[in-house]
């Protein structure tokens, strides 16, 4: 049902869509290898869903170029088609229909006979953990069980690329990690796998690369340890007991770390103030000795912890600048 690929999975450069006076993409550029999680990140309104919809030919791009396995998308959309699987925003099965039936049902419109549509459906209900929910109608499923059964129903032709426009939305925390799960299975058997996400935790849970996205152009690619690394692989935070004490414990800070912190950031409510550091363990160390041992005027401190940045951080530490350079390809 699938052909073998050259290169990798999606390569697309310079793509430009404008939709009259405003421009949803502003050259964007993207290369995901084979079998990989790759995810678009970014704000509300950044350009991902018109990312996919261009790879996935619903939309034609302005200008620019992409291939999906080798396959022109401009110039080749049907056999672009015959490499993908699409799962939109909104589930698309069918409550008056039962799961496996919803399944039968795309097979069907699949082209593929009666024998092999039930053969694949049951395939997909056990490879999503439906199977016990094969007669049972999507009505009565949680959030979770019916985006399980929308990918299933993407699967039905074992795509090579599978696009998911923020296959969790409105999901509550159990929902969510179920298509995680379902997410990292089908990577293991060799999907490549693109995402639209503005959730951080899904984004570092999931994908092998991210390419944040911010006003329709490319801010940068890494992986998501990457993308952390940019603001400081630790952080060093400790809470004084009393607001006015935060001076004072910013002193301390930067007298016992000297060279191996950055500029502390305070949060003056709570008396929270965090430092980045390039040697964690040696700057908690030295740190806590001082506070032990320092005479009268010692701020009084309430908590002392090492912690790692945060992928929202990351983000909104990248996203905050305007990108004026071509995007910044890492690790």
């Amino acid at each position: 049902m699938t052909t073998t690929m050259y290169g990798p999975a999606v390569h697309a450069t310079g793509l430009v869509k404008r939709y009259k006076d405003t421009t949803a993409l502003d050259g964007v550029d993207l290369m995901v290898p084979q079998g990989t999680v790759h995810g678009l990140l970014g704000p509300n309104g950044a350009g991902k869903t018109t990312v996919v919809r261009v790879l996935a030919t619903l939309t034609g791009a302005d200008e620019g170029a992409a291939t999906i396995g080798g396959s022109d998308v401009g110039s080749r959309p049907r056999e672009v088609r015959r490499r993908i699987g699409l799962t939109g925003q909104q589930t698309a099965v069918d409550d008056l229909m039962t799961a496996r039936q919803n399944l039968m049902m795309f097979g069907r419109l699949f082209r593929l006979d009666r024998k092999r549509a039930g053969r694949r459906a049951d395939e997909l209900l056990d490879t999503f953990g439906l199977g016990d929910a094969a007669g049972r109608s999507p009505k009565d499923f949680s959030g979770g069980m019916r985006r399980r059964l929308d990918l299933a129903a993407s699967m039905i032709l074992a795509p090579e690329v599978l696009f998911l426009d923020e296959p969790t939305t409105g999901l509550d925390p159990a929902g969510r990690r179920e298509v995680w799960e379902s997410v990292r299975a089908l990577a293991e058997q060799g999907t490549t796998v693109v995402l639209t996400t503005h959730y951080l935790d899904e984004a570092d849970q999931l994908c092998d690369r991210i390419s944040v996205i911010d006003r329709g152009r490319n801010v940068i690619e890494d992986t998501p340890a990457g993308l952390k690394r940019r603001i400081g692989d630790e952080r060093l935070e400790i809470q004084v007991r009393e607001p006015a004490q935060v001076p004072s414990a910013v002193d301390l800070l930067r007298r016992t770390l000297g060279g191996n912190g950055g500029d502390p950031v305070v949060d003056g409510v709570d008396g929270r103030i965090t430092v980045p550091v390039a040697r964690g363990v040696d700057a908690l160390t030295a740190v806590a000795a001082e506070i032990r041992t320092a005479g009268p005027g010692t701020p009084e401190v309430v908590d002392i912890g090492l912690r790692r940045p945060t992928l929202d951080e990351a983000f909104l530490q990248i996203t905050a600048v305007e990108p004026t350079t071509p995007m910044e390809r890492t690790g």
